[in-house]
């Protein structure tokens, strides 16, 4: 069966392994994937991820995401999909939406890459708002 949402099936593997209280969670590797993971790691939300080879003969890759707890509790403590394969959300630079007043960030997929919503706004861009974390 196809994956209809492969980024949001990778948010939800974060999800889940900070609430199991894991060191590190395991996804299937796509570009998009790791230049969001590029952004979480920018933030602080993760303390970084690796490419490796996953199955018995080594021929998929996967991302092993290693999560980060600030005291015992997850350094993310909300992680949301914003737009999904069924409706699309786009923004531009100025109406970017503001996650808990200026303290979470929105993952942003611009012309110039995947970035946060600071740096989208500080290089006047804007594009399909991918994610909301705090």
């Amino acid at each position: 069966m196809a994956m209809t949402d492969p980024l949001g099936d990778m948010l939800t593997r974060i999800r889940n392994g900070q609430q199991a209280k894991m060191d590190s969670v395991i996804s299937p590797s796509s570009k998009l994937r790791q230049r969001v993971l590029d952004v979480l790691q920018r933030e602080g939300y993760i303390r970084g991820y690796t490419a490796e080879n996953i199955g018995r003969r080594s021929q998929h890759e996967g991302i092993r995401i290693e999560l980060k707890y600030f005291e015992g509790q997850p350094a993310i403590q909300h992680v949301a999909r914003v737009s999904k394969p069924g409706r699309r959300v786009y923004s531009g630079s100025q109406e970017l939406p503001r996650v808990r007043n200026g303290l979470g960030i929105t993952i942003v997929s611009t012309p110039k890459g995947v970035l946060s919503d600071a740096e989208a706004r500080e290089q006047n861009v804007g594009g399909e708002v991918l994610a909301e974390v705090f």
